[in-house]
């Protein structure tokens, strides 16, 4: 008779799931055997369990299958917190085991004890102590189940000794969810649509898949396309109609384009500042998740369904003779220019967005692009110009430092193209012991390091808020030995002119770290601040500059 742990594994196979992300220990010892012993089910040893749960959402955010990641008792588990709420957050299906000392030790204040389900509780949607050898399969299919359904955290504890005693296993039980075969009444939306104008589309992270018949929808209705970060690499950024990110990390012709259009269609997102969203605009939103709808602005019309089926009225609306993106093709050619300029500037330091630019022409068109948190975020979704055939992660809604590395390691995985990392040096540093994972498991990410010894983004908040700069500044150590010591090869760029530097570092075979020397005081300015923001910017500007001027007066 089978042990529960092995149990576990059977119907990790069974469910498809192929890899556990974690770190051994005494308490989960027993289901990493179980591991061992499996044909289909790999084990991955990360250095550190955050890394572990980074590695594991961002693999089941690309997949859209359910990953798995482990932590031993006590602290090992509670390091998976923090790549779980990322996974929550951002809705990827993650089933996280935790050990837990033996049962007859529980509430005795033993050593490691802590009250996984009660801290686990915020973080998962299903969060259940394994009391009972016999309900094994069961919990565990029901894990992977609630996982799947409602898109989050499944969490189990596992006791020890539980772990080690027999189990019954009854085989995989198919339940079949017939397809539903209606739809609903568009005829309002299809109203709305041909009595528009000026419509624009706003599409998030639920258009992914969707990229051909989007496409065939802006055109016919000659609507502008904006995107939230997870919206990103839907369509290509060069294609006529697509304005950009709208948002801090936005454009100015996506701005524009939702300021002026009088009807907003919002597919896949629930994009959280309101502030660059029209007030008195109709609204037509389509979300498979009911709770998103009217969330963030009052909606005249609402489809609780797949994209997809929405974007099947595109046979039944009027094709627009005037093209609202036709009009806006001033507007972003002004935008595109500015960008430009900044990214052929060859002055030093070397300007960030070069460095994003440079490689966006010369990595290939179906790679993975995992960027981590900072500044860096910005200078991927402006200057990245996405293929259209390319794949982004972001931490999009947590939006943790140190998601880059592990998220590499997830992300080929997942897909096993080309995956580059951008990160700050901030994030970098965080998690950049994941390098040594992918050494070991031959995943031969690429990963790009903005050195500004700054933690850039902070930096730039303190401005905006019109405080100094303080408590920023960063000590690097020599990131190309530290490339080398792992056994990935290290590159370091500081000249503008030297594309080949990028050539090189994409083709290498195995992994590679690009030590990219930047400037410090580029600023990641929003396509539009408020009068706070902008006061509190002056000001530090103001006082930079004062400072300046008087330390020369003192020389």
């Amino acid at each position: 008779m089978p042990s529960v742990a092995e149990v576990i594994v059977k119907v990790l196979e069974d469910e498809g799931i192929e890899r556990v992300y974690g770190i051994p220990g005494d308490s989960i010892d027993p289901l990493v055997d179980a591991i061992r012993k499996s044909k289909s089910v790999k084990y991955v040893q990360s250095r550190h369990e955050e890394g572990s749960a980074f590695e594991a959402s961002v693999e089941a955010k690309l997949s859209h299958k359910p990953s798995a990641c482990m932590g031993t008792s006590g602290p090992g588990s509670i390091h998976l917190l923090n790549g779980l709420y990322d996974a929550k957050m951002d809705h990827a299906p993650v089933i996280a085991f935790t050990g837990q000392v033996e049962s007859d030790m529980l509430g005795r204040d033993y050593f490691q004890e802590v009250d996984l389900v009660r801290l686990f509780d915020d973080v998962a949607v299903f969060n259940k102590v394994l009391v009972n050898p016999e309900s094994a399969e069961y919990l565990v299919r029901r894990a992977i189940r609630e996982a799947r359904a409602k898109r989050g955290v499944a969490h189990i504890n596992l006791p020890v000794d539980v772990l080690r005693k027999d189990a019954k296993y009854e085989g995989r039980k198919e339940t079949f969810t017939p397809p539903i075969d209606y739809l609903p009444d568009f005829s309002k939306a299809i109203e709305l649509i041909n009595q528009s104008k000026k419509p624009v589309i706003m599409i998030g992270g639920g258009a992914r898949g969707v990229a051909k018949e989007l496409n065939d929808f802006a055109e016919k209705i000659g609507a502008p396309v904006i995107y939230a970060l997870n919206g990103k690499g839907v369509l290509p950024d060069e294609d006529p109609k697509v304005m950009g990110g709208l948002g801090l990390l936005g454009s100015k012709p996506s701005v524009k384009a939702i300021d002026d259009a009088d009807l907003l269609i919002l597919l896949g997102t629930s994009f959280p500042y309101v502030s660059f969203l029209p007030k008195d605009t109709k609204v037509i939103q389509v979300d498979t998740d009911p709770s998103n709808i009217g969330k963030r602005v009052q909606v005249d019309v609402a489809f609780p369904v797949p994209i997809k089926d929405f974007l099947k009225i595109r046979s039944k609306v009027n094709e627009k003779a005037e093209k609202y993106y036709d009009k806006m093709r001033g507007s972003k050619e002004d935008w595109l220019k500015e960008l430009s300029e900044q990214e052929n500037d060859l002055s030093k330091p070397m300007r960030p967005q070069r460095v994003a630019y440079l490689v966006s022409q010369k990595c290939d068109d179906d790679a993975t692009i995992v960027t981590d948190v900072g500044n860096v975020t910005m200078w991927t979704a402006r200057h990245f110009r996405a293929s259209g055939r390319q794949a982004f992660v972001f931490s999009s809604w947590l939006g943790s430092m140190g998601i880059g590395v592990p998220g590499g390691i997830g992300a080929y995985f997942a897909r096993g193209k080309q995956t580059i990392v951008f990160a700050g040096d901030g994030g970098f540093t965080m998690t950049m012991m994941e390098l040594i994972t992918a050494k070991k498991y031959g995943v031969p990410i690429k990963v790009v390091v903005y050195n500004n010894s700054k933690l850039g983004m902070i930096k730039f908040e303190q401005e905006v808020m019109g405080y100094p700069e303080w408590g920023v500044d960063l000590y690097n150590p020599d990131f190309v030995k530290i490339a080398e010591a792992v056994g990935f090869k290290g590159y370091r760029m500081e000249d503008p002119r030297d594309e080949s530097v990028i050539e090189e570092f994409l083709s290498t075979e195995g992994g590679a770290v690009l030590d990219a020397v930047v400037n410090p005081d580029e600023r990641p300015m929003p396509p539009k601040l408020t009068f706070k923001q902008a006061e509190g910017y002056v000001i530090s500007i103001f006082r930079e500059k004062w400072q300046e001027i008087t330390e020369g007066d003192n020389k």
